[in-house]
């Protein structure tokens, strides 16, 4: 069983294989939709400071009665803060408000600002110093790992150069029709495990009528062959979800994708739009 199954970060912390992304659930939601996550055996919870409902995860995870340790918390810190001046307060405002001792994972949730995105501008030097601000949390002992989200190749080369501790992750969009190959062997042979949010493509996927007759052939939803094709590529997926229904089918994914599927699959034209999500940067098709 997937909620089961852990990859093993090099410096041998256990992560679960599959996680629950909390993205657009508000913090009132985020108790229930933990709660439920939690009792169906999920031991994975996503969030971010940029998601306003840190509390909320927090408060899930204590009304849950699990123990601490069996549950891998992430969270990221904000894209904004360029500087260790800023980082530093901010993940003690991250454990104050999830209301843990430590986090287990906290990455820096973008290489650049949102509202700088797509400029060409790489902040090189304020990636550094939030990153010296995690590495320091991280030897302090108050994050268990750390990483990086929505990075490619430059950033992640900059962030190499000068680091005491490496990456530990990547977490970027990759699903069916959006794979990127060369970011993710790279990020391989650095060591680095590559976390996939939206693996279903923000819904995209559901409106292909290629993947729809894969997931026939299998008898199982497009959400189902989405996330067990990351998990065949080796990533962790985070399917996002508040739905009962829905977290238990994306956690049922205990099939093989033939090696054929897989190469049509990983070979699909790439999507040319996210329809209303194309307004967010990491889903603006370059």
């Amino acid at each position: 069983m997937i909620l089961e199954e852990n990859y093993t970060l090099y410096n041998g912390v256990h992560i679960p294989k599959l996680g629950l992304g909390t993205w657009f659930i508000d913090n009132q939601d985020a108790v229930q939709a933990v709660k439920d996550a939690t009792k169906m055996g999920y031991r994975h919870i996503d969030t971010a400071q940029a998601y306003g409902n840190e509390s909320g995860v927090g408060e899930g995870i204590r009304a849950s009665n699990i123990d601490r340790e069996d549950v891998f918390v992430t969270t990221k810190l904000a894209a904004e803060l360029k500087s260790y001046k800023e980082a530093v307060p901010s993940i003690d405002e991250s454990l104050q408000k999830l209301g843990l001792d430590y986090i287990d994972m906290m990455i820096i949730h973008s290489p650049k600002p949102w509202a700088k995105f797509q400029e060409s501008e790489p902040y090189f030097e304020g990636n550094r110093e939030a990153w010296s601000a995690l590495e320091e949390a991280y030897k302090a002992g108050k994050l268990r790992t750390i990483g990086l989200s929505n990075f490619g190749k430059a950033d992640i080369d900059n962030i190499l150069e000068s680091c005491t501790v490496k990456p530990m992750v990547n977490q970027i969009l990759a699903h069916i029709s959006n794979t990127p190959k060369e970011l993710i062997e790279y990020c391989k042979e650095k060591n680095i495990l590559i976390e996939a949010y939206s693996p279903i493509g923000h819904g995209e996927l559901l409106k292909n009528q290629e993947i729809k007759a894969i997931a026939e052939k299998y008898s199982v939803s497009v959400p189902q062959i989405g996330i067990r094709y990351c998990l065949q590529l080796g990533l962790l997926p985070l399917p996002k979800t508040a739905n009962q229904k829905h977290m238990k089918t994306n956690a049922d994914v205990d099939f093989v994708i033939s090696n054929e599927d897989m190469e049509f699959l990983r070979n699909m034209q790439q999507i040319e739009h996210y329809g209303e999500a194309s307004k967010f940067p990491v889903y603006s098709v370059k």
